[in-house]
């Protein structure tokens, strides 16, 4: 019973950091079908694309806890930057990026 008991409690309890991971963290299906990963850098998270055309290339960074994201994303087809924001909704981002706060662009990722 004690082992059963020690056992239990470490499995919880290195089960629980991943618990501690954010909500953004991880890899994503862009709209275009691409893979990217967000990950931590430094106190930001970064968005890097992982496939296709532009693979390695960072497209974003975002700071951010829970389900509520905001930053700057790069759009690799034309290399221009925008004002952007990540909503984390179960295995959905919503991501939104904008220029002066009026001309705004969306998509939904899934995650993989």
């Amino acid at each position: 019973m004690k082992r059963t008991l020690i056992l239990t409690v470490s499995a919880f309890l290195m089960g629980s950091s991943a618990f501690a991971a954010e909500a953004i963290e991880g890899n994503w299906k862009t709209a275009s079908g691409e893979t990217a990963v967000i990950a931590p850098c430094g106190s930001a998270f970064c968005v890097t694309l992982k496939t296709g055309k532009h693979a390695g290339k960072q497209i974003g960074k975002m700071s951010g806890t829970g389900n509520s994201y905001s930053g700057e994303i790069t759009d690799p087809a034309n290399d221009k930057t925008y004002s952007g924001t990540g909503t984390v909704s179960g295995s959905s981002l919503s991501m939104k990026g904008c220029v002066l706060k009026v001309l705004c662009k969306s998509q939904t990722w899934s995650r993989l």
